[in-house]
């Protein structure tokens, strides 16, 4: 018989309303309007995207976050009905996120600040348990857009550390830029962390280098060294910096359906095999199948960790 898990996934950070519209190639001029051929109202932020994978998945899991209260947030929350009740509520409007898509794939986002932008440590803290269960992992995502959490990351991460858990964070791209302020800020807490989950892009930015394989190697080591750097590179596949090791998956062709939330896919697959003590290789190619399938369907499917153990293809 198969031995029951025990271990979870908690997933922390930004869970908002993602209102997507497409295919636009030329910005119109102020004045005047345009019709898109493709609209989808939708939960999303890296850490909805990811729960939603993970839920679609069958995996032990939870979304840790917070909400507002406006005529969005109790849509939000209904698409997270085994974690929202959790979820602290504060009198704002609802985190919302407009994506356009371009017909060579790529995509532009227009945010609000809402509700996200007021999580906090202790609101995190409060709906995790006071001692982890051996295995248990806490993905932070959203690291520049939940303003007030981002601040209180090294008190937040050093807590997460002392109860036990397994810590991964997912940055995505400040906003900013990668000013040498963010980038000190992101030193502070670096060593808290166990895994590093970045697209290339991020990566480089973060180091200020040109080189994929230095960067990689300077961030893996300044991290807690329980973990590694995961770098996710879209079709060619994903890498990953451990130690003095570095591994490297391919992905197979897949004709693209959506891209938008590629990297939260990935991170649901990576982290499951982590949680099913998986190997890094193993690892590295459920992400990458999970990522595949979900940019590659539509409606967004998902395999279940089952399908992801006997290797098939879906």
């Amino acid at each position: 018989m198969e031995p029951q898990l025990t271990a979870t996934l908690y997933v922390v950070g930004n869970i908002n309303v993602d209102l997507i519209m497409g295919t636009l190639d030329h910005w119109p001029q102020r004045g005047t309007e345009v019709m898109l051929n493709h609209s989808e109202l939708r939960p999303g932020g890296s850490a909805g995207n990811c729960a939603l994978a993970l839920e679609a998945m069958q995996v032990r899991h939870r979304a840790v976050a917070n909400q507002g209260n406006d005529g969005l947030s109790a849509w939000l929350a209904s698409h997270f009905p085994h974690s929202a009740a959790h979820w602290t509520r504060y009198h704002c409007e609802t985190s919302l996120t407009v994506g356009v898509t371009h017909s060579d794939h790529e995509r532009s986002f227009l945010s609000n600040l809402g509700h996200i932008v007021k999580l906090s440590a202790q609101d995190v803290l409060d709906q995790l348990p006071e001692k982890a269960t051996d295995g248990d992992i806490v993905l932070l995502c959203g690291t520049f857009l939940c303003l007030h959490l981002y601040e209180e990351y090294p008190a937040l991460l050093a807590e997460l550390q002392q109860r036990g858990f397994i810590t991964a964070v997912d940055t995505g791209w400040p906003p900013q830029g990668w000013t040498d302020e963010v980038r000190q800020q992101v030193t502070r807490w670096l060593p808290l962390c166990d895994w590093l989950l970045l697209n290339e892009v991020e990566t480089l930015g973060l180091s200020a280098s040109d080189d994929l394989s230095h960067s990689a190697q300077n961030l893996t080591q300044q991290l807690s060294g329980r973990g590694g750097c995961v770098v996710k590179c879209g079709a060619q596949g994903a890498r990953c910096w451990q130690g003095e090791q570095q591994q490297s998956q391919p992905a197979r062709p897949v004709t693209v359906v959506d891209t938008i939330g590629a990297g939260d896919s990935f991170n649901a697959g990576f982290l499951t095999a982590l949680l099913h003590q998986q190997d890094l290789a193993t690892a590295l190619q459920w992400g990458i199948s999970v990522a595949s399938l979900a940019i590659s369907t539509l409606p967004r499917r998902y395999p279940d960790w089952h399908q992801l153990q006997l290797s098939q293809e879906f």
